[in-house]
């Protein structure tokens, strides 16, 4: 249907104004640089959700809690293996006397 497509381009012009924000941002350079950081951060923040919710359809319908579950189990193991190998490194690096 004609709605259907019209609100898959508006998704996808929203996903692409996001990214050639970011791009933009960084390329032009007139903007100090914590400025650019957290503007890129924020841009990277909102279209992270624009994919969650727009593309992989994840949000608090009843259909859709399944596939949040297990994309925030999915998230909490990652942190846990990426905060554990940089305590251990950490860790190691302190054992063997060089200064961080």
């Amino acid at each position: 249907s004609s709605s259907s497509a019209a609100s898959d381009v508006y998704k996808r012009q929203l996903s692409l104004l996001l990214t050639f924000g970011s791009f933009g941002l960084v390329m032009h350079g007139a903007l100090s640089h914590t400025i650019t950081i957290v503007g890129v951060v924020a841009l990277c923040v909102l279209q992270l959700l624009v994919q969650l919710v727009y593309f992989l359809h994840m949000g608090a319908s009843k259909s859709a809690r399944d596939n949040l579950a297990a994309f925030v189990f999915t998230v909490l193991i990652i942190a846990i293996i990426v905060g554990g190998s940089a305590w251990v490194l950490y860790n190691m690096n302190v054992n063997m006397g060089h200064a961080m």
